[in-house]
């Protein structure tokens, strides 16, 4: 079974990658749908008694988010796959902005997740990290470790 787990700020493309990649195999948990943690662990709960694939697409910006996640997956054979998505805070302010109703986030609310996201690594217990970012229009998914090999210190 597999658990994903989407990482980045608001306005960075994760739900619309969800719906265009995992909506026919994997339940998605989102806080947008649930609105408290606490109904999210009951449907985590819920995917991991069952055995279901499933996508937490949130913005997960720190390691103790990610790392609750990893754990109760890791518990139940799982294996964990992260998904950073990667995105200038302007150009996701600028998605933002095209957005209406409660779509919309604050822009105090995009930096403030901006401020606090650590960009994941393999030593959080992933067992498969990729790398999106949008360029024309488009996702653009990297292995992550060529993605690391490739990019130049400081530029993820």
């Amino acid at each position: 079974m597999q658990a994903v787990i989407f990482i980045g700020i608001q306005a960075t493309g994760k739900s619309t990658y969800y719906k265009n990649r995992f909506f026919h195999s994997h339940v998605r948990l989102s806080l947008d749908l649930l609105n408290t943690r606490k109904k999210q662990q009951k449907f985590l709960n819920t995917c991991l008694s069952t055995q279901s694939k499933f996508v937490v697409d949130n913005t997960n910006p720190t390691l103790k988010e990610r790392e609750q996640i990893i754990n109760i997956s890791k518990e139940h054979k799982y294996e964990v796959v992260g998904y950073y998505f990667s995105s200038e805070i302007e150009d996701a302010i600028n998605r933002n902005n095209k957005r209406t109703g409660k779509q919309k986030i604050p822009e105090k609310g995009i930096w403030s997740c901006f401020n606090r996201l650590v960009i994941p690594d393999y030593k959080e217990g992933f067992d498969k990290l990729f790398f999106v970012k949008i360029e024309n229009d488009k996702f653009l998914t990297e292995d992550w470790k060529k993605k690391i090999k490739d990019s130049q210190p400081g530029k993820l």
